[in-house]
């Protein structure tokens, strides 16, 4: 798959899932308010409510208080009836369709205006309703002249606002704790329950005018906050958290699967490389031995012991090569088995370095170097695999002589020391081409390599220093890379001493 492809699926893809996630953020978001608004008209319907209740309870008092003064008013007199069967001991004559009432009955009782012998029902009955309206307007009269002077607590007494709130709020189909206050013009509070000042910092009030008809303006406020308003409201959209949930997990596996996508085709791209890299370092010394052999098939070859050992000389120089750069694609199958093929064993580290160094150097002579062995340790045993450990060694001067410089002489140094009691170090340096920081953080993966250009003597696989970083891992040291551009590197492997 070409990596546009991939791109444009990650685009389409993240295109896709983010619209979701929009579609779902908005529409909790419309749930919210929708919610919020629904809760809110509830609130202020009750409180309104509560209003009128509070209204009707100051309406009915006057009239109690009212009744009562008549009462007291009328107990001299209650011998004296006003309803309609009684109208004959007043002087009313019910009987026929005139009647009449005494004067001085009429007058002394005080139910109203006069009335005359001759009168019809339908003129008294008018006469009384016109005086009950009068009764009404006067208790009216009173509410407006008379009711703001009531104190607030009288007005609407706490206990009485609390059942109000409750029942209408339940009326409402809402059930859920509130706290509540009635405040003065000036803000302070008339009364309020325990917890009403934190909950409206933190909730917000709902706040309902009580009594907005007195004449003088001078309104109070019953406020009522809701401490629990946010879980009212989250319970009406938590079914949506399972819907987030799968979308984050949608999210997290399309993650993924772009990183898996991007790795495969880098993996695929390192095979590549892989492959045309081995291919070409085959591709030399099978040449040579080639040659080499057609060489022997010369008779004139044959008679010249000189031209015979040459040729003898190039086709095990290059069988060496070619064995071990199969050994070295072979190391690569070894990265998860190594450990079960290991074979453990007391070695002499300044032994092994010594006899690698005395191989290689010819190889670093040819071009016009030199190579020192600078072994100095006063305990070089230690518990490894000679053949890897040997490897291990051989790699590192080969990295040195193939990442050389054109302008000097290769000079490469192998030393050992004792840091501590417990552990050898063993340095390989270089004055070679070096690296940037960038690439010493990546040497030790495998198939990675730092580009040198085209030259041919740097072709490789990325396998070596990935190997080394295995191997002195699976002998429980350690080691680590120091280089700078155009002055060359240096490799620090430590390892534990065998005690």
């Amino acid at each position: 798959m070409k990596k546009s492809t991939i791109w444009i699926l990650t685009v389409v893809m993240a295109i896709a899932v983010l619209g979701l996630l929009f579609v779902q953020i908005m529409y909790m978001e419309n749930m919210i308010k929708m919610r919020n608004e629904q809760f809110s008209e509830v609130v202020m319907r009750s409180l309104y409510n509560v209003a009128s209740n509070l209204e009707r309870d100051e309406t009915e008092h006057f009239l109690d208080q009212d009744l009562n003064e008549a009462q007291k008013s009328f107990a001299p007199l209650s011998s004296s009836k006003i309803v309609d069967n009684d109208f004959a001991s007043s002087g009313i004559d019910t009987t026929g369709s005139n009647l009449s009432i005494d004067k001085k009955t009429s007058k002394s009782t005080n139910l109203g205006p006069r009335l005359n012998t001759g009168m019809s029902r339908q003129e008294i009955l008018k006469s009384q309703y016109l005086y009950q309206k009068s009764l009404l307007n006067e208790v009216i009269l009173n509410i407006l002249n008379h009711a703001s002077d009531r104190p607030i607590n009288e007005r609407a007494d706490s206990a009485t606002v609390g059942e109000y709130i409750r029942q209408e709020l339940q009326n409402n189909g809402l059930e859920m704790p509130f706290e509540y206050a009635v405040q003065y013009p000036s803000r302070s509070f008339a009364y309020s329950t325990e917890g009403f000042e934190q909950s409206a910092e933190d909730k917000g009030t709902y706040p309902q005018i009580l009594f907005p008809n007195d004449p003088n303006g001078n309104y109070c406020t019953l406020s009522v906050t809701f401490p629990t308003k946010s879980d009212y409201i989250f319970s009406s959209i938590k079914f949506m958290l399972p819907s987030f949930a799968f979308t984050f997990l949608l999210m997290a596996v399309f993650i993924y699967t772009i990183i898996l996508a991007f790795r495969q085709k880098k993996l695929s791209e390192i095979k590549n490389d892989f492959i045309n890299n081995m291919t070409h370092e085959f591709k030399t010394p099978i040449s040579s031995i080639s040659l080499a052999a057609q060489m022997l098939n010369d008779p004139a070859v044959a008679k010249s012991p000189v031209m015979l050992k040459q040729a003898a000389t190039v086709i095990n120089d290059e069988t060496k090569r070619l064995r071990f750069q199969v050994e070295k694609v072979l190391q690569m199958s070894m990265f998860d088995r190594t450990s079960a093929t290991m074979k453990l064993q007391e070695v002499d580290a300044d032994a092994v370095i010594y006899s690698v160094v005395n191989t290689f150097k010819l190889k670093v002579e040819k071009f016009g170097g030199t190579i020192t062995a600078d072994l100095r340790s006063d305990d070089p045993i230690v518990n490894v695999d000679e053949m890897h450990f040997t490897n291990v060694i051989f790699n590192l001067l080969d990295n040195a002589i193939k990442y050389r410089r054109d302008d000097v002489s290769p000079q490469l140094t192998v030393s050992s020391f004792n840091p501590d009691d417990d552990h050898i170090t063993i340095t390989v340096e270089d004055n070679g081409i070096g690296m940037k920081r960038e690439d010493l953080k990546k040497i030790f993966e495998k198939f990675y390599r730092v580009s040198t250009g085209n030259r041919h003597d740097v072709k490789g696989f990325g396998l070596g220093l990935a190997y080394v970083h295995k191997m002195i891992t699976l002998f429980n040291g350690n080691i680590k890379a120091e280089s700078e551009v155009g002055k060359g590197s240096k490799f620090i492997i430590t390892l534990p001493l065998l005690k």
